[in-house]
């Protein structure tokens, strides 16, 4: 029912997809199925005679109108009646289509003939007729719809199509294949058949996974329907942006994409397109897509189709330059967590990468984002075993609260030390001080390394509390070219993500104007600092933004 019948429907394979529909509907709500059923059942004697009654007289005003027509009745869809019944809130007597004929003519002319004749024999009712040929469905579905009361007051749905557009209504594509092998071409079929392939093609040899959320882009969700400059149609997902837009027109105009223009105004990468939007799309000269687009938290690309072609194109570049690029990003997300001292053999091993280099490659061809590197970063500073000598107590843990418990002295006052100022879950060690309790720093702090080589014997072993609604003090620096609004961005970014500011100084440089932004922050946990500094990246005019020491 979620793929198969949907894949039927926009193919127009409507008699597929009514017996998937309710062969469906029967296992997955049997009681419901067999109520309609058996409704509709006791009330079969009664339709069939209006049926016979509506379908006499209208065979016999079309033949005095000269018009060549077939008239039948439509095969009851029990899926398609509970639908309606659900979504206008009522009963099965409310339903107009229960009862249904099917016109059949030669052409479109005669439709609409035919469509006259009904509506002088029997009152119609206007909000339930719709020109499926003047303005076909999506999937190139045309019929002339009508309910009207027939005999003793009961309403009917008519259907009126020519011959083709019946075959098209029961087969869909299939009904083009003897046309096609016959030498002839069809827009339509060609559209079709070209989405069909888009969206069955994978790509590459491992986007297997990615299947099923292109199944949900396609044919579950919500489409966005945008204009180019010239006026054609584009066919997106819901929530697409100018990327998926300019991948949508050709994969290299997506590669080469560097800007956007919507509705005349130039907009980010990120924009959310809306119904009706003409986009325009900024290209450079040659290729050069960023792996910022792979990350989906990012919002660059909505289409996992549209990030397959990202990766295919990292994939091809020059394995010695994905080494390289790989490197970068790995250093560079490590650097602006301060966590350069994590062994990357330790980051490759938890992500199931053979050695550094297989880690910088998967990096480099987008396989591998720098979010990833973060929370493993996260899970194994919050595993990371002891490597400096500590001072162990044999007396039990102490029992008192707060978000940080120091084993074996009791309840000593304890503080974060300002020079590394650690985050959960960092791996900390204490130091004794004289007169103000337990200064906790992180196990690679410089100056921890110094007090050990003095004063060993202060040196405690300590952990994290379990307090979830804990705030940790994290010092950031932020380079950026001046502008309006800056530190308002900047603060919104924040707030979006939960944490509050503590303090804040600011520099600018009057003629390079350039600010040097410091803040004091308070942070749940590393992985929301590591999602903070991304999104703080982001922002127009921001240079550089990394984790102070």
């Amino acid at each position: 029912r979620d793929i198969y019948a949907p894949l039927a429907n926009r193919l127009g394979i409507w008699q597929l997809k009514w017996e998937l529909e309710d062969l469906s509907f029967r296992m997955l709500e049997p009681e419901t199925y067999r109520r309609i059923a058996r409704q509709l059942n006791q009330r079969r004697a009664e339709r069939e005679a209006v049926i016979q009654s509506v379908r006499a007289r209208l065979q016999s005003e079309l033949d005095a109108a000269g018009i060549v027509a077939e008239i039948s009745g439509r095969p009851k869809h029990i899926y398609s009646i509970w639908r309606k019944m659900q979504r206008k809130d009522t009963e099965l007597d409310k339903i107009f289509d229960v009862l249904a004929l099917r016109i059949f003519v030669n052409d479109v002319r005669d439709c609409y003939a035919a469509l006259g004749v009904v509506h002088n024999l029997w009152p119609y009712l206007p909000q339930e007729f719709d020109d499926y040929i003047a303005n076909p469905k999506k999937n190139l579905y045309q019929s002339l719809h009508t309910a009207v009361m027939g005999p003793g007051g009961q309403p009917v749905e008519v259907q009126i199509r020519t011959h083709e557009m019946h075959r098209h209504a029961e087969l869909g594509v299939a009904a083009h294949w003897r046309y096609k092998e016959g030498g002839g071409s069809a827009g339509a079929f060609e559209q079709k058949v070209r989405w069909l392939r888009q969206l069955l093609d994978p790509g590459e040899p491992d986007a297997g996974e990615d299947f099923m959320e292109r199944v949900r882009e396609e044919i579950l969700e919500d489409r966005v329907y945008a204009f180019s400059p010239r006026g054609d149609v584009i066919d997106l997902p819901a929530g697409a942006t100018p990327l998926d837009f300019a991948y949508q027109v050709h994969t290299q105009v997506g590669h080469r994409c560097r800007g956007a223009r919507v509705n005349g105004r130039i907009v980010p990468l990120g924009y959310r397109i809306r119904n009706g939007d003409q986009v325009e799309i900024i290209t450079a000269s040659k290729p050069a897509p960023s792996r910022d687009w792979l990350v989906p938290r990012l919002g660059f690309l909505a289409s996992a189709r549209n990030r397959a072609k990202v990766r295919a194109w990292f994939r091809r570049q020059d394995r010695e330059q994905n080494r390289k690029q790989g490197r970068e990003i790995l250093e560079r997300e490590l650097s602006r967590l301060n966590l350069k001292s994590l062994p990357v053999a330790d980051i490759a091993a938890h992500l199931k990468q053979d050695t550094p280099d297989s880690l910088y490659i998967a990096l480099g061809t987008g396989d591998l984002t720098a979010a990833a590197v973060a929370s493993a970063a996260h899970q194994l500073t919050a595993k990371a075993p002891p490597e400096l000598p500590v001072r162990r107590r044999r007396r039990p843990p102490s029992s008192g609260g707060g978000d940080i418990r120091v084993r074996g002295i009791g309840d000593l006052m304890s503080n974060l030390a300002r020079c590394c100022r650690p985050v959960p879950p960092e791996p900390i060690l204490g130091y004794i001080t004289v007169g103000r309790g337990v200064s906790i720093h992180r196990r690679d702090c410089r100056n921890l390394l110094r007090l050990m080589e003095q004063h060993s014997s202060r040196i405690i072993e300590v952990e994290w509390g379990d307090d979830e609604e804990a705030r940790y003090p994290v010092e950031l620096r932020i380079e950026a070219w001046n502008r309006d609004g800056l530190l308002r961005d900047i603060s919104s970014v924040l707030s979006d993500e939960n944490i509050g500011i503590v303090g804040s100084r600011s520099e600018t440089d009057p003629r390079g104007r350039k600010a040097q932004i410091e803040l004091s922050v308070e942070v749940p946990d590393l992985e929301t600092l590591s999602r903070t500094l991304s999104r703080l990246e982001r922002l127009p005019n921001i240079i550089h933004v990394r984790r102070d020491a």
